[in-house]
């Protein structure tokens, strides 16, 4: 891999971390749908993205519980079908052929992007639930999807759920806790399927994340959320539009 590749590479995950910071989700929808985009496999961009997000992953989680944002039942609830769900999507997208299963992909990030920008323009109304027995399915599906798609937790999971009337904060908080054990699994389940062909991408892409990290929080201060979700759901709609075009017509 080249230097150029690798400068690359880490735009891609400064602007990931970026937008991330500024609105909590998008992370691995936005880098996988670069990462596509600019040719790498399905499951090299993937396994790239879950791997790295591990690590942001466990800074965030440490706030949220630092914060007191986390619900511990809805994460194990959560969590415990969410593994299951990363190993499986791991699975298939290592076996199943790539330029097969790429079309999908695209497709499947275009609706994550439709579903980011339904979220900007729609007012959720919370009530708070004692219980809900929507969040185990909810967690196999998002981790399944997350995992074959390279991105989507976010999107699925804390929408679902926030939309089914739990409060925001704690949906935010035990969703981000929950989400570093799905992405240590998925994680673990590349690495033991492919091995370490994807370091180079999972460095650089961190990288660049480290250096968006102190500017995250300050846009989260000074953009209004929805204008910018919009703009994010737009960018993923256009990418993979225009990667699903060349792969139907060259």
């Amino acid at each position: 891999m080249e230097y150029s590749d690798l400068v690359m590479l880490g735009v891609f995950g400064f602007l990931a971390q970026l937008v991330d910071g500024a609105l909590g989700m998008a992370y691995g929808t936005l880098s996988s749908a670069l990462l596509l985009a600019w040719g790498l496999p399905p499951v090299n961009a993937s396994a790239a993205v879950h791997s790295a997000q591990v690590f942001t992953c466990a800074a965030s989680g440490v706030s949220h519980v630092a914060y007191k944002n986390v619900k511990w039942p809805i994460v194990w609830t959560l969590a415990v079908p969410g593994v299951i769900g990363a190993i499986i999507g791991a699975l298939v997208l290592t076996y199943v052929d790539g330029q097969t299963i790429r079309p999908f992909i695209s497709v499947y990030l275009a609706a994550l992007g439709l579903l980011i920008v339904y979220r900007a323009i729609r007012k959720n109304v919370p009530t708070p639930k004692a219980s809900d027995p929507a969040v185990a399915p909810v967690g196999l599906a998002g981790a399944f999807l997350d995992t074959v798609g390279g991105g989507g937790w976010g999107p699925i999971v804390t929408t679902t759920l926030v939309g089914r009337g739990h409060e925001p904060r704690y949906a935010v908080g035990s969703v981000n806790v929950a989400e570093f054990i799905v992405k240590t699994a998925a994680s673990a389940s590349f690495l033991m399927l492919i091995g370490l062909m994807h370091a180079p991408v999972v460095l650089a892409l961190l990288a660049g994340g480290i250096l968006a990290a102190p500017f995250g929080g300050y846009l989260a201060k000074r953009i209004p959320t929805q204008p910018f979700l919009f703009l994010v759901g737009a960018l993923v709609i256009s990418l993979s539009i225009w990667q699903l075009s060349r792969l139907l017509w060259g």
